[in-house]
């Protein structure tokens, strides 16, 4: 059985230059979602979070190989950050900051597959984020995008270069600012960090 990389599928959305910024276009897709508020590196909701979003993932990755006969792997975390006031967001000052933790479905993935799979993943552990969870389909549109090289905190000057873009080319911003972690940051030294930093705008 052929196992399915949708990263690969998808390069155009899953793989960017540290050196320039690329526009894309990018298609309504289905994700796992759990929203919540507070500094990621000490919110023990954004912990929680994931440690919820990744036992489902996987449960239906199985469902979809059992009851389809379909392979894939599955998809990268990705994080939808924002504040109330757009004006205050900064690297500096976390503890305001919205998130939302997200995985890719692909369309094989169906809304009873989904309750399945929760269910399932609720009678083997006890997370409290899964009844924060839901399945559904996030559009972005027309969209930004760079890849940052580093730690996490070191951000800034790549996401002022994708703004300074915007600007430059007369786009509006259009969406809350999404990150796609390319890495594991168990595994990966923090020098060594691949991160996509998307802009959704309008022109």
């Amino acid at each position: 059985m052929e196992k399915i990389d949708f990263k690969k599928e998808l390069k155009y959305l899953y793989k960017a230059s540290a050196k320039e910024v690329s526009v894309v276009e990018v298609p309504p897709m289905n994700f796992l979602v759990i929203e919540g508020h507070g500094d990621p590196n000490t919110s023990s909701e954004y912990m929680e979070a994931i440690e919820a979003i990744y036992p489902v993932a996987y449960a239906l990755k199985f469902k979809v190989k059992k009851s389809k006969g379909i392979d894939y792997v599955v998809m990268l975390l990705e994080g939808l950050w924002w504040t109330d006031d757009p004006a205050q967001f900064s690297m500096d000052n976390k503890e305001i900051w919205n998130w939302t933790a997200m995985i890719m479905q692909p369309e094989h993935v169906t809304k009873e597959m989904y309750e399945e799979a929760v269910a399932e993943v609720g009678k083997k552990k006890d997370l409290r984020a899964l009844t924060k969870m839901r399945l559904e389909t996030y559009e972005e549109g027309l969209s930004v995008q760079i890849l940052h090289m580093g730690p996490y905190a070191e951000e800034g000057p790549t996401i002022a270069r994708l703004h300074d873009y915007i600007k430059d080319h007369g786009y509006r911003f259009n969406g809350k600012h999404h990150e796609i972690y390319l890495s594991d940051p168990r595994k990966t030294a923090p020098e060594k960090l691949k991160t996509i930093l998307r802009q959704p705008v309008t022109s």
